[in-house]
C-alpha cells in the first residue's frame, strides 16, 4: 500500500475524495457507499480528514471492521501519529457531488460559525485555507492519551460480556410491561373509560419507543436488518415514527453533539435555542437550510423557559413532522432508497397501518371533541421521554473545540447523566445514563448501569475530565436556567438588529465566550 504525507491526504480531499484515517490507515469512501451506508453519508463527511478510529469502533461490531478495512488505499507515514486533523469540508461549508464543489454556507471570521447560504460560482471550489480547523488550546497528544484509555475501556467493556444482550432478564421485565400497558388501555377503552385509556396508550408507546431506541443502535441482535425489521413494528406500525429518520437524525446527534451548527437534537428554532451561536443565522448541515433567528423566533425564544413544559407536552407532533418529512425526502432519493433495500418500502406499510389502527380508536370515542382529547392526552403522556433527553444535553457545553477534540472527551463535556434510583429506572428507560450511553452507544440499555460505575472511575483517573450528573429536579432547574438566560440575551442581541453583520458575529462570538465560562466553570453552577 501507498505512504501518504499530510500534502497527500490534503490534496486528495481538494479534488473530491472523501479520505479519513482509521487506525493510521488512510480510507477513501466511494460515493456509492456514502449514499448506501445504513448510518447516513453525512456521518462518514463529518470525519473526512480526521482520525474516525473511536467512532468507528464506538458504532460498528467487531464483525463489521473487516468491511470497513477494504476501503483502505494506504497509511499515514508514523510521524503523523497522532493525526492532526483537518477540518471536513462539509463542517466548513462545502459538498462535493456529482463531480464538483459547491458552497452551502460561509465560517466567520473566527472559523467556528457556519452562516448564511452563499453559493459559490461554478469553478468554485474549497482551499486548504478551508480544511484548516480554528486554533485550538486541546492539546493533541493529551487528546491521543484519552483516545487511547478510551480504547482499554472499550476492550474491557467487551470482555465482560457488556455489549451482549440479556433477553430474558433485561427485556423479558419490559413486555411484560408492554402487554399490561396495552390491554389496560384497551380495557379501559371498552368500559368507556376513555382518558384513562388514552394515559395508558401513551405510557405504552414512552415505554415501547425505549425498545425502538435500542434497535436503532443495533443493540439487541446486532444484525440490521432483523433489529430494522423489529424497530419498524414497534417504532412505525406501534408509534407511528419513523425509525429510518430517527437513526440519520439519531447518528448525527451522537458524532456531533451539541454543536450549534451539526446537532439536529439543538437545533429547535423558533421555539429553543440553547447557545446565542443561534442569533447569527446560523447555516445547519443536517437540515441543509440556513436557521433564521428572525422576528417571530426572537419573540418565541425571548419567552422560551415559561414555554419548555408546554412544548414537551406536544413535542410528539414534532415527531410526526420530521419522520414524514424525511420518508417523503427519502421516496426522491433514489440512491438512498437503495440502500435501505426493503426498508423504506414498509415503513411507509407500517406508518399507514398506524393511522389506520389508532384512527380507529378516535372515530369509535364518539365525537371529534372526544377524539381530539384523546389524543392530545396520549400525546402528552409521553412527555417524559422527551424531557429525559432534553436534560441530557441542553445544560451542557455548546462550545465547538475543533476537530483536535478526541471522541471521548467530545462527549463526557457535552452530556450529563440524570441520577435515578433503580427502582424508578423503568421511567427513563435506562436513558438517563446518557454518558455512558454516548460512549459506548451499542451497549443495552440494561447494561448501563454497570458501564456507567466504570466510567466514573475512569473519569476519577483522568484528570480534566469531569463526570457530570443531575437528579432529576436539578437537572430540569439547570435546563430552566440556561434557557432563561439565552432569553435574556435576546433583549441584549435587539441592539444589533442595524449593525453590519461582522460586528453583530463579533457581540454573538463575546456572548458565547460569556455563556462558556458560566457553563464551564465549577464555581459557577457546572
Amino acid at each position: 500500500m501507498a505512504t501518504f504525507t499530510r500534502d497527500e491526504v490534503a490534496s486528495r480531499i481538494l479534488s473530491g475524495e472523501h479520505l479519513l484515517i482509521f487506525r493510521g490507515a488512510v480510507l477513501r469512501i466511494p460515493q456509492f457507499w456514502l449514499d448506501a451506508h445504513p448510518g447516513g453519508g453525512l456521518s462518514i463527511l463529518h470525519y473526512v480528514g480526521r482520525d474516525a478510529t473511536d467512532e468507528i469502533r464506538a458504532y460498528h461490531a467487531n464483525s463489521i471492521i473487516p468491511m470497513v478495512e477494504k476501503y483502505a488505499i494506504g497509511t499515514l507515514q508514523e510521524h503523523f501519529y497522532p493525526w492532526d486533523p483537518f477540518l471536513p469540508p462539509v463542517m466548513a461549508g462545502w459538498n462535493f457531488a456529482g463531480g464538483k464543489w459547491t458552497r452551502t454556507g460561509k465560517l466567520d471570521a473566527t472559523r467556528t460559525l457556519l452562516y448564511e447560504h452563499t453559493p459559490a460560482s461554478a469553478d468554485d471550489s474549497p482551499t486548504l485555507l478551508d480544511l484548516t480547523p480554528p486554533d485550538s488550546a486541546l492539546d493533541l497528544q493529551e487528546q491521543a492519551r484519552l483516545s487511547e484509555r478510551w480504547k482499554e475501556l472499550h476492550s474491557r467493556i467487551e470482555d465482560l460480556g457488556l455489549y451482549q444482550c440479556r433477553y430474558i432478564s433485561g427485556f423479558g421485565p419490559e413486555f411484560v410491561r408492554y402487554s399490561i400497558l396495552a390491554f389496560t388501555s384497551w380495557y379501559t377503552f371498552q368500559h368507556g373509560w376513555l382518558m384513562t385509556s388514552a394515559v395508558f396508550l401513551g405510557l405504552f408507546w414512552h415505554q415501547v419507543l425505549f425498545f425502538v431506541h435500542d434497535l436503532g443502535h443495533l443493540g439487541v441482535t446486532g444484525n440490521w436488518n432483523i433489529d430494522r425489521l423489529l424497530a419498524i413494528l414497534a417504532g412505525d406500525l406501534l408509534n407511528g415514527l419513523s425509525i429510518g429518520w430517527w437513526s440519520d437524525n439519531h447518528n448525527i446527534h451522537h458524532l456531533v453533539t451539541n454543536h450549534p451548527m451539526h446537532d439536529p437534537d439543538i437545533e429547535y428554532l423558533p421555539f429553543f435555542v440553547i447557545s446565542p451561536a443561534f442569533f447569527g443565522n446560523l447555516y445547519s448541515t443536517y437540515y441543509k437550510r440556513t436557521m433564521d433567528f428572525n422576528a417571530f423566533a426572537k419573540v418565541i425564544v425571548s419567552i422560551q423557559h415559561k414555554l419548555f413544559y408546554v412544548v414537551m407536552l406536544f413535542a410528539r407532533f414534532n415527531l410526526f413532522v420530521l419522520s414524514y418529512g424525511s420518508l417523503y425526502r427519502r421516496a426522491y432519493d433514489t440512491k438512498r432508497a437503495r440502500g435501505y433495500g426493503w426498508a423504506w418500502g414498509a415503513e411507509i406499510v407500517a406508518c399507514t397501518a398506524y393511522w389506520c389502527w389508532f384512527g380507529r380508536v378516535l372515530v369509535a370515542c364518539g365525537s371529534w371533541q372526544r377524539a381530539l382529547s384523546y389524543l392530545l392526552v396520549c400525546f402528552a403522556t409521553t412527555s417524559p421521554l422527551h424531557v429525559t433527553l432534553v436534560l441530557s444535553h441542553f445544560a451542557m457545553s455548546t462550545a465547538d473545540l475543533g476537530p483536535r477534540e478526541s471522541f471521548v472527551h467530545r462527549q463526557i463535556r457535552t452530556t450529563t447523566d440524570i441520577y435515578t434510583p433503580p427502582s424508578l429506572e423503568f421511567i427513563h428507560g435506562g436513558l438517563q445514563m446518557q454518558v455512558a450511553h454516548h460512549l459506548f452507544p451499542r451497549v443495552p440499555r440494561h447494561n448501563l448501569r454497570a458501564v456507567t460505575r466504570m466510567v466514573r472511575k475512569f473519569c476519577e483517573e483522568n484528570d480534566g475530565i469531569e463526570f457530570h450528573e443531575y437528579g432529576f429536579f436539578a437537572g430540569n432547574k439547570e435546563v430552566y436556567g440556561v434557557l432563561k438566560g439565552i432569553a435574556e440575551m435576546v433583549e441584549h442581541f435587539k441592539v444589533f438588529a442595524n449593525v453590519a453583520n461582522t460586528e453583530a458575529m463579533e457581540a454573538v462570538q463575546k456572548q458565547i465566550r460569556k455563556q462558556e465560562t458560566r457553563m464551564n466553570d465549577p464555581g459557577l453552577g457546572q
